[in-house]
């Protein structure tokens, strides 16, 4: 046994940032292909919802808690999206540059790198992925304003909804995450050639047990 320490040299971690940003869209298997990069990703807020309880009682006194199926949303700020994501946005081309609005919304995947850091690194000492499976894009406002003498870019801003993707093993998710200081490197570097792509093969997103597949691989 031994007495706990607080605050100890290297254990002072943090989370910061937002960047490297991936779309992933839908084949028609279902499978998360044709990945994009994400310019101008600004902010992703996750925004988890369901998991109240609901209390029973007997015997005059209060026997269990129920609790109810946990549910994954976020919200997506950028400055731009991919070409891909227009048919996520309700968009399709009618004809070479003109676009029609108030289509049917199609799923899609995505992924992006927050940075790990502590007192002794910095933000040198690690990052985390972030993945999302079964994402559907909700309308969002789009505030046109003039230019003046303080101008700003446009902020776009989408709230997603999910529908959650089989784990052999556990309850099915919509949201997945993997820490760079607790994975194996090589590991984590075969899993950044497939969220990527590479020399050899385009980027998509891996569903959780082809993810548990490969950190499991010898």
């Amino acid at each position: 046994m031994s007495k706990l320490v607080w605050d100890k040299t290297g254990e002072r971690l943090y989370e910061t940032g937002v960047k490297q940003g991936v779309l992933y869209t839908q084949d028609d298997t279902g499978a998360y292909t044709n990945g994009e990069a994400w310019n101008g990703l600004t902010a992703v807020t996750e925004s988890p919802s369901g998991a109240e309880p609901t209390a029973l009682y007997a015997d005059d006194i209060k026997y269990l808690n129920l609790m109810s199926n946990e549910e994954f949303g976020a919200t997506v700020e950028a400055y731009t999206y991919p070409d891909g994501f227009k048919a996520c946005n309700g968009e399709a081309e009618l004809v070479a540059g003109v676009t029609l609005g108030q289509q049917t919304r199609k799923p899609f995947g995505m992924c992006y790198r927050t940075t790990l850091g502590n007192d002794v690194k910095g933000a040198e000492y690690g990052y985390k992925l972030h993945l999302i499976y079964g994402a559907t894009a909700k309308p969002s406002e789009k505030a046109y304003s003039t230019i003046n003498d303080s101008p700003e870019a446009m902020t776009l801003s989408w709230e997603l909804s999910t529908t959650p993707v089989a784990v052999n093993g556990f309850k099915p998710t919509a949201s997945l995450t993997i820490d760079s200081t607790k994975v194996d490197e090589t590991k984590l570097k075969a899993l950044e050639d497939i969220l990527y792509g590479s020399e050899s093969e385009e980027a998509r997103l891996p569903l959780p047990d082809e993810i548990a597949q490969l950190m499991k691989a010898a």
